[in-house]
């Protein structure tokens, strides 16, 4: 990976990534060595985490870093509202008070729907700055037509989503049809307009680790604002393997471009202890930028309310029902 590109940009650190020309000699050049991959990840689990009030201090920040989200069949108006609700205080306001964080303003990422729901998020969110994201594009599958996954995109924005999650065509990866890939995630770039855009990979469905990355490339090459991993309804979701792979794929594009994209994890983070692994990664493979909501966000609903668990064991010294952290 270290051969990639002749140039070396400046650092655009506060504008967002326009994309660049096809470039595929960055996707041909990507080789992925996976037992160095592993070993890296390996350390993760056998370092000691950060502990007390470091550690509630850490889990104050990772729930800034949730896109609070339910995308369920069953969805309606009442369920989003109480979501969007929790979004707006994610902590009790007796634990936010014992932590001194009363007047913290502290809320969630975003909030995460699909677009039927968008009206109904954004009343509930109206005189927040917490954005919606909507799911697009024919999630989680994505095998709809192209021009009417283009709408949907249009439809969202015009709603009010300010976030757009997108699932790219998995069988372009597999077929290595890179520039087809290139072509369609620019093509959804330009239907969001001031929209930031979340391409989803569905990590566990594209085969290899070098696809991965590869797509990972691809995808922030034509305008990506975010690289995610999983629609959270794959066998396999997010992994920290996985994750590795698309923040050195993110470092890399830095490199070469001087842009930084966000990275967002989705499907199976939901306890506090996994979500401190994925900042912790972050941290040491992007930098400090990366602890924030506009460059990591988790893709989760569960993982608050053990965030919020958490939290109360450091206040109390005991750990209380689930119960006592409802959604809504």
């Amino acid at each position: 990976m270290n051969n990639m590109g002749a140039e070396i940009h400046h650092l655009a650190s506060n504008q967002r990534n326009p994309g660049t020309p096809y470039h595929p000699e960055w996707v041909e050049e990507i080789r992925i060595n996976r037992s160095a991959i592993e070993r890296r990840i390996a350390t993760l689990a056998s370092r000691r985490t950060v502990k007390k009030q470091w550690q509630a201090a850490w889990l104050l920040k990772a729930i800034a870093l949730i896109d609070l989200t339910t995308l369920s069949g069953d969805d309606t108006p009442g369920r989003v509202q109480r979501l969007c609700a929790k979004a707006r205080q994610p902590v009790r306001s007796d634990l936010l008070a014992q932590l001194g964080m009363e007047k913290a303003n502290l809320t969630t990422g975003a909030v995460c729907v699909y677009h039927e729901m968008i009206p109904y998020a954004a009343k509930a969110l109206d005189g927040t700055n917490i954005p919606i994201a909507a799911v697009s594009t024919g999630f989680p599958a994505g095998l709809s037509p192209l021009k009417t996954r283009l709408a949907e995109i249009r439809a969202s924005v015009d709603a009010g989503a300010r976030e757009i999650d997108i699932v790219i065509s998995r069988r372009f990866v597999l077929t290595a049809n890179w520039k087809a890939l290139y072509d369609e995630v620019a093509a959804y770039r330009e239907a969001c307009g001031e929209a930031h855009l979340k391409t989803i990979l569905a990590t566990g469905q594209l085969g290899s680790m070098t696809k991965i990355a590869k797509a990972s490339m691809v995808c922030m090459m034509a305008g990506a604002d975010f690289i995610k991993t999983s629609t959270g309804m794959e066998a396999v979701n997010a992994t920290q393997p996985v994750s590795l792979i698309m923040m050195r794929m993110i470092r890399e594009y830095m490199r070469l471009t001087g842009f930084k994209i966000g990275f967002k994890p989705a499907g199976g983070i939901s306890n506090a202890k996994t979500a401190l692994q994925y900042m912790v990664l972050a941290k040491e493979e992007l930098g400090n930028d990366w602890l924030e909501p506009d460059l990591l966000r988790f893709g989760a609903s569960s993982l608050l309310g053990d965030i919020e668990r958490q939290l109360e064991h450091f206040i109390t010294g005991h750990y209380s029902a689930a119960n006592r952290h409802p959604m809504g």
